[in-house]
Formats: structure tokens, sequence, C-alpha cells
């Protein structure tokens, strides 16, 4: 591949993996109070489960399975699935679809609504015409974004509610619920370990982190947020979090590089472009995960003043703010509960 034109994804590939097991098939007993695990790649990323508590195998197997089950209804990069069958009829015909997929669509007209359209689950058209995040990844001319952003309107992502159906009113139309999917499968996973008794977890989807219920000691848990000028898994300080999502949205996740810029995967819907707004990435705090995983999207795209203004609207939503400068601003929310310990960031309070 040409210099100039460098593609860098930030993701890895897990290999299946069951911690801890012991001889009797269907239960998973902790070892010296370390949790069991377990990853699998699905939703397009690594997830991992760890559970601090005895847990059978079926929890796991319950728990993948729904992600594996949201992906292939939701991802549009599965031939049959029901978003790729909506996205097919757009301006033809309606589509009914199952009911996880219905709460999506109709979630993400939420949050496009209340982002201005900041956030869009329309913006399929802008998300395949960059590629960011494959080996076809361009910079496109400015012909090919006009007619792009010409479809993309989540005013015309229309919902039958009596018969779970969805329809896209212009053909060309494309939805890409990327930017919520992984938010609703956490919480899917949260409502399984409910369900069978399991008190206390960490659900780690790609980086969307749900930390349920608190420690063993009953003391929250700690959250690591990410630094945006390094890979996955570098933090620049603590939060923390008792039965609380932690979703981090930031321009190190997906980018590439051609003629010496840098163009990362978070695209703005109204001029078609990678948001350029001073801030390097955006973490939300909430009670659920869908709702982080929009607000993370709409709060980066909306830019600092804007994205604060917004999260601060809202209630069980905080959000802390790294700008490109390292300055790090947090909503009121937070104060007493986040710890910077990186010394290259600044708290501004």
């Amino acid at each position: 591949m040409a210099n100039k034109h460098r593609i860098i994804v930030a993701l890895s590939i897990a290999i299946l993996i069951i911690s801890i097991a012991t001889g009797c098939s269907n239960n998973i007993k902790r070892v010296n109070n370390q949790p069991v695990s377990k990853t699998e790649f699905v939703l397009g990323t690594v997830a991992t489960i760890k559970i601090y508590d005895n847990a059978s195998e079926e929890v796991f197997n319950k728990a993948f399975g729904k992600l594996r089950e949201i992906d292939k209804k939701m991802s549009i990069n599965i031939d049959n699935s029901e978003v790729i069958a909506i996205n097919s009829n757009a301006g033809k015909d309606f589509v009914k679809v199952s009911d996880d997929t219905f709460y999506v669509i109709k979630r993400g007209k939420y949050f496009s609504q209340l982002s201005e359209g900041k956030f869009d689950i329309s913006i399929g058209p802008l998300v395949k015409l960059w590629n960011i995040g494959t080996e076809y990844a361009k910079v496109p001319t400015e012909e090919e974004i006009e007619n792009k952003k010409s479809l993309i309107d989540y005013n015309n992502v229309i919902l039958n509610e009596s018969e779970k159906s969805v329809m896209l009113k212009k053909e060309g139309m494309m939805l890409d619920l990327g930017g919520i999917a992984k938010g609703y499968g956490a919480d899917e996973v949260v409502n399984i370990l409910k369900e069978n008794n399991i008190k206390h977890a960490i659900i780690n989807l790609g980086g969307n982190i749900f930390a349920y219920g608190n420690k063993q000691d009953g003391t929250p848990w700690n959250i690591g947020v990410q630094d945006p000028n390094l890979s996955r898994g570098n933090h620049i300080g603590i939060v923390q979090a008792s039965d609380q999502t932690v979703v981090t949205s930031g321009v190190y996740e997906r980018y590439f590089e051609e003629d010496g810029k840098r163009y990362h995967h978070i695209l703005d819907p109204y001029i078609g472009y990678p948001v350029e707004n001073n801030l390097a990435g955006i973490s939300i705090i909430a009670r659920s995960s869908i709702d982080a995983d929009s607000l993370s999207t709409a709060a980066f795209v909306l830019g600092l003043d804007k994205g604060i203004e917004l999260i601060e609207k809202l209630d069980n939503a905080d959000a802390i703010f790294i700008t490109n400068d390292s300055k790090v601003y947090i909503t009121s929310g937070l104060k007493g509960k986040f710890n910077l310990t990186n010394t290259n960031f600044e708290l501004i309070e």
C-alpha cells in the first residue's frame, strides 16, 4: 500500500477462552478469588465478561448467545441481517423486524432527535463512503460527500409501532447501528446476569464497560478512563462506578492517514467529514449502556460546550471530556468520583 495511505485499526483479535473451569462441565467456580472470564469476538469487537461469583457455564453461553443474536440482526456486514433488509428496501417498503431491532432503532431515533442530528442512525451512506476501519478507506470527493449527505435524515426513518416494522423513506438510505448496538448488547448481558442471580461482574464490549453491582467488598468498581493519545488500555484516570456503564468515543479507535493527514471514524452528518473540534475523547457514565453509547457519539460531535450542556440536562448521565491540548473537563455529577492519575493531563474545574 502507498506510503501516503496507511490504515491503522485499533482492534485486536481474541481467542475464545474460559479461564477457570472445574471438572463438572455445567459449573464454573472461582479459584483463589479470581474472576471467571470468557472472551469472544462479536459485534465487531473483542467482548469479555468477568464474573466475580460462582457461575454456571450456561450463564456465559446465554450472554454470548444474546450478543451473537444481536450481531446477526443489526450488523451491516452480515448479508441477511434485519438492518441489511431494511437498507435493501429503502424507498420501497416496510420491513418487519424483531423486538430487539425495533427497540434499538426507536431508541436511536430518540437520541438522533435529542442531539439535533449530530448523532444520526441513518449515517450509513457516509460510513460506507469513507470505509474507515477497512482496507478500502479513502478520502471521498466533495461531490460524493454532498450526494451522500442528502440521504442522511433520521426523520426519514419511519416506524410502524403496531407491526414492529421499519422503512427508510428514500432509496439509497442506510441505517448504521454501530453507534448504539454494543450498548444494547451490554444492557442485555446485564439482564441475563440478573436473571441468573449474579451479583458482581464486569462486561467489556470493546471499551464499552458495564460495572455490574459493586465489588465484593461493597465498594464501587474503579474503571480506567481511556487515554485518547494511546492504544486501548492506557488510562488518564479512574472513575468510580456501581451498576453503571462507562462508554468512550475517541479519535484513537479507528482512523487512517492520507497525504500526511489523519482521518478518524467519528463523522459529522452535517458536513460529511470526520469531526474537528479540539476533542480527543469523551467518556459517558450512565445507568443504561445503550444511552451512553449514543450519547458518547452525540456529545463528541456537538463539541465541548454544547456536549457538556446536553449531558447536564439529562438524569443519570455524566461525562468526561478530553481535549487535544490534554485538558480534562467533567460534568457536575462526577465531582469527587473521578481521580485524574496521569500528570500529563490537567483537570479543569
